[in-house]
């Protein structure tokens, strides 16, 4: 288990990569990026950001290609803007968990409306 300051550090970059990525993306262009978690190394030198895109197919892999074009400047602006004594190397993974998570609610409620019939 992460310790506390990591927690914080981690939710920090979450909550200032997030503000970054509605600043500086086109929701027509790359569709809604959003951060789901990030997780930092202990010495702080890297971190992993888990996002997932809202959007068509082709503004999935638009953002998808965005995210790592612009990794070093959206690195830098992170920088700017988070004072650690090193500012981490980000990766960026995109994942569908918001479409997975929709499909774990659907069969929830299939489960629901079967028990209730019974």
């Amino acid at each position: 288990m992460p310790s506390l300051r990591l927690q914080r550090v981690q939710e920090l970059l979450k909550r200032t990569v997030g503000e970054i990525l509605r600043r500086e993306s086109s929701i027509e262009k790359h569709g809604l990026i959003t951060v789901n978690n990030v997780k930092v190394t202990s010495d702080l030198h890297s971190a992993v950001v888990f996002a997932s895109i809202l959007g068509s197919d082709q503004q999935k892999k638009r953002g998808t290609e965005w995210l790592d074009k612009k990794r070093k400047r959206l690195q830098g602006q992170l920088a700017r803007e988070v004072i650690l004594k090193y500012s981490p190397e980000l990766k960026f993974i995109v994942g569908d968990t918001i479409h997975e998570g929709d499909r774990i609610l659907e069969i929830l409620d299939e489960l629901d409306q079967g028990s209730s019939q019974t």
